[in-house]
C-alpha cells in the first residue's frame, strides 16, 4: 500500500512531513476525527456565559435568553386594558372633582352669609339717619303657654327710642322643674300697623331653646324702628309700641302663630 499511495503512513493516521527538496512544499495532515472549523460550530448555540447549549428540540418552547420566567400577560377585561375605558374614567373623575368643588364652595358661602347677616344688618342700622324729633316709647310683655312650665319675663318694662336708632332689650327665662324642657317662642307688635317698621336684628324667636333643670338664661333682643315710620301719615299719632313674646313647649308637628299686621 505504501507504494500504491506513495505516502507511507497515509493509512496509519499519523502526521507525516515530507523531506525538504522534494518540490511539493511542507504539508501537514490533520489528525483523524478532528472537526473542521465553521460547520459544527455553527450548529451549536452559546448561552449567556459563552458555553455551548443544545439546540431546542421540535415541540419544545424556547426559553428567554436570560433564563428567567416569562413575563405575565395582562388578562383581558381588567381595568386599564381599554384606552376608551381609561378615557371615560378620567372624565368621570374630573367631573366628580368639579362637582365636589362647587358643593364645598356653596357650603362655605352659606356659612359665611349666615355669619355676615347680623353684622351687615347692624352696619345698615348704623348708617340710618335718626329722626331725633320723634320719640317712641317701647314696652315689653312676656307670656307663657299653659303647657310650658317656665318662668318668663322682661328685664325692663319700657325704653325710649327714636326712629333710625338701634336699641337692646333683655328677657329672662328659667326652668324651675327637675327635667330639661325645650321651648320655642313667637312675637307680636302692637299696634299691628307699626309692625312693618319694627325690625329685629337679633332675637330668640322661632328658635328652640333648651333649658336644663333649674337653669336660668338671659335672652337679648336687638332692634330698631325704620326712619320711614316718621314719614307715614298713619303713624303720626303712634307714640307707643308694645313688643310681646309668648313661649310654647316645642313639640313635633307644632305650628306657631306668625306675627302679622294689616
Amino acid at each position: 500500500f505504501q507504494g500504491l499511495w506513495g505516502c507511507p503512513g497515509a493509512l496509519s493516521g499519523r502526521p507525516r512531513r515530507q523531506s525538504p527538496g522534494t518540490g511539493l512544499g511542507s504539508v501537514t495532515s490533520t489528525p483523524e476525527g478532528s472537526a473542521r472549523p465553521g460547520k459544527e460550530g455553527k450548529r451549536q448555540r452559546r448561552g449567556p456565559a459563552g458555553a455551548s447549549a443544545p439546540a431546542p428540540q421540535r415541540g419544545e418552547r424556547q426559553r428567554p435568553p436570560d433564563g428567567g420566567a416569562r413575563s405575565p400577560q395582562r388578562p383581558r377585561g381588567l381595568r386599564g386594558s381599554n384606552p376608551f375605558t381609561r378615557g371615560q374614567e378620567e372624565e368621570w373623575r374630573r367631573r366628580n372633582r368639579t362637582a365636589l368643588t362647587y358643593i364645598a364652595a356653596a357650603a362655605v358661602g352659606m356659612v359665611g352669609m349666615s355669619y355676615a347677616a347680623v353684622p351687615a344688618a347692624f352696619a345698615f342700622a348704623q348708617e340710618m339717619e335718626a329722626v331725633k324729633e320723634r320719640v317712641v316709647k317701647v314696652t315689653f310683655n312676656a307670656d307663657v303657654h299653659s303647657s310650658l312650665q317656665w318662668n318668663f319675663r322682661p328685664q325692663q318694662s319700657e325704653i325710649y327710642v327714636v326712629p333710625g336708632e338701634t336699641a337692646l332689650a333683655f328677657y329672662k327665662a328659667k326652668n324651675p322643674t327637675d327635667k330639661p324642657i325645650i321651648g320655642i317662642s313667637t312675637y307680636n307688635v302692637v299696634p299691628f300697623e307699626a309692625g312693618q317698621y319694627f325690625n329685629k336684628i337679633q332675637c330668640f324667636c322661632f328658635e328652640e331653646q333648651r333649658l336644663n333643670p333649674q337653669e336660668e338664661v338671659d335672652m337679648p333682643v336687638f332692634f330698631y324702628i325704620d326712619p320711614e315710620f316718621a314719614e307715614d301719615p298713619k303713624m303720626a299719632k303712634v307714640d307707643l309700641i308694645t313688643l310681646s313674646y309668648t313661649f310654647f313647649e316645642a313639640k313635633e308637628g307644632q305650628h306657631l302663630p306668625l306675627p302679622g299686621y294689616q
